[in-house]
């Protein structure tokens, strides 16, 4: 009986003791997790932020060491995605998380967006490490001898981009199809090639329409000339887009037009086809073409209508465009980084306000009467920018007196005119300044001009914070 009891009581002891254990391990399981201490976004420029895979660390749904985390991707994968040969490869990396271990966690996604999640990033919330680190997408490149060229194919395909596909995070497109820009001469003022795939882009420049400006792969683009359209009058129909004055805007030919009534192709000069020529003719294929002339084109206006209805092959139509009126555009001002790559991250300066601390960045604008104006839609030059702010004296423009942390120095910055940017009427243009921090009295006014709208955020002539 004796014996019985002492065994019962030692298994019960065993059971507690077994019981206790459990409870104080999984105790210290969940005390081993980690927590996310602190979270932000990250607000350097893009350029700044794109990296790659180290392959040491895999990506996960949350910081790996916090509770719930599930691989995204194995350390297995993101090994394989450091040695890739693929611009789509590279990573944006857009917050950061720390734990209260102290290590840091970025979420990333991958330039083509098939991979997004957290990241082991090290020790440090300013430095990228750990699983990833920073990746140069592009090298800059020799400029050819020849710098005027064409597109080679135009169409959808070869089109122009903000930046060579996937060396930025959702680069896009400048123009979706580039045939209504066929015979534009563009000018090569950058050159860079993938730091992957090694494929060499040109940054092209359109004088005659700016919205094309972008980058494109080299061979996409020609140093012949195209010849000019060939006109065939058995199946084809020439167009000028006329001003009330009868003055050409623009020429174009509608071809291979189908004879009215038919699925073919017409076969004999004279032929009706204004069914085609309607069809095709539409609003948006006609001020695609009239891109930077600042004029535009309605195909329901009555006097289009009849002259479309009325086409036969052979003919030379003439349709109606009329003036826009004028416009404003604003002008940003920006910063640059320094040694005036306007392709790197600019910063841009903000409009002093009284009562406002002085800043290195916080401007005095001059007081303007008269703004940027021309028709909308007409393109305007680089060159009519700096002129127009030349004009208005914004060349230079000068921070109020500022003083640093511990001194009482009195710190001014000038900032001086480098560069401007062509575009179009209606839409905002860019003005770049280099600064230089000077000791001494301002030479800028506080008093005139800070509450002017033509140096506010709200102003119809600039716009800036």
């Amino acid at each position: 009986m004796q014996s019985r009891l002492a065994k019962s009581l030692y298994l019960g002891l065993a059971a507690l003791s077994f019981g206790a254990v459990a409870t104080v391990a999984t105790t210290a399981n969940a005390a081993s997790k980690a927590k996310v201490v602190s979270s932000k976004t990250l607000k350097t420029a893009g350029t700044k932020r794109n990296v790659q895979a180290t392959g040491t660390s895999a990506l996960y749904s949350k910081p790996g060491t916090v509770k719930g985390a599930k691989v995204v991707a194995s350390k297995a994968t993101m090994k394989k995605l450091a040695t890739s040969k693929k611009s789509t490869d590279y990573f944006r990396a857009y917050s950061v998380s720390v734990t209260n271990r102290g290590t840091v966690y970025y979420k990333v996604v991958s330039m083509n967006g098939k991979y997004r999640g957290y990241i082991y990033g090290g020790k440090k919330a300013t430095t990228f490490a750990g699983g990833i680190k920073t990746a140069t997408t592009t090298k800059s490149a020799t400029l050819p001898s020849n710098t005027t060229v064409y597109f080679a194919k135009a169409g959808t395909s070869n089109v122009t981009w903000d930046a060579p596909q996937y060396t930025q995070y959702k680069a896009s497109k400048q123009v979706k199809n580039t045939t209504p820009f066929a015979n534009d001469a563009l000018t090569i003022t950058k050159a860079a090639t993938k730091t992957r795939e090694g494929s060499l882009y040109y940054y092209v420049e359109d004088a005659a329409n700016p919205s094309v400006n972008g980058w494109i792969y080299a061979k996409a683009v020609t140093t012949t000339k195209p010849t000019a359209d060939t006109f065939n009058d058995k199946t084809d129909v020439k167009v000028n887009f006329t001003t009330t004055s009868g003055t050409t805007v623009k020429s174009t030919t509608l071809a291979d037009l189908k004879a009215d009534g038919t699925s073919a192709v017409s076969t004999a000069t004279g032929t009706a086809v204004g069914t085609d020529v309607t069809s095709k003719a539409t609003s948006s294929w006609g001020n695609a073409l009239l891109t930077g002339t600042g004029y535009t084109y309605t195909a329901t206006d009555s006097t289009n209508v009849a002259a479309l209805k009325a086409a036969k092959t052979g003919d030379t139509i003439s349709l109606a465009v009329v003036k826009n009126e004028d416009t404003t555009s604003k002008i940003a001002f920006y910063q640059t980084s320094g040694n005036g790559d306007l392709s790197a991250a600019a910063t841009e300066l903000t409009a002093y306000k009284t009562g406002v601390t002085a800043a290195s960045n916080t401007v005095v604008f001059p007081t303007v009467s008269a703004a940027f104006t021309g028709t909308e839609g007409l393109t305007f030059t680089a060159a009519d920018v700096t002129s127009y702010l030349k004009g208005a004296s914004l060349s230079t423009l000068y921070t109020p007196n500022y003083t640093k942390s511990g001194s009482t120095t009195e710190y001014y910055t000038e900032y001086t005119l480098s560069s401007t940017l062509a575009g179009t009427f209606g839409n905002t243009t860019k003005a770049f300044y280099t600064a230089s921090e000077k000791t001494g009295t301002s030479p800028a006014s506080t008093t005139s001009s800070t509450t002017s709208s033509a140096t506010t955020g709200s102003s119809d002539y600039f716009t800036n914070n």
